[in-house]
């Protein structure tokens, strides 16, 4: 049973990480588009603490409560 629960954390974790990866490559997209920074559901900005906090937000806080 703790082989499967270890495989089993092991995949949730490269899920995470694979994840995680993506937003990055997504926030970098947005910096090279001259988009970062901005909502990309409403287009409003992005406050400022809250790229502090998470530098791959795609949100604002609005629109990520809303999902």
């Amino acid at each position: 049973m703790d082989a499967l629960q270890s495989q089993a954390m092991s995949k949730a974790e490269a899920a995470l990480r694979a994840r995680r990866r993506r937003a990055i490559h997504a926030a970098l997209a947005r910096m090279d588009e001259g988009e970062y920074g901005y909502c990309c559901d409403c287009g409003e900005e992005i406050a400022p603490r809250r790229l502090e906090i998470d530098p791959a937000a795609a949100t604002c806080v609005s629109c990520a409560s809303a999902r």
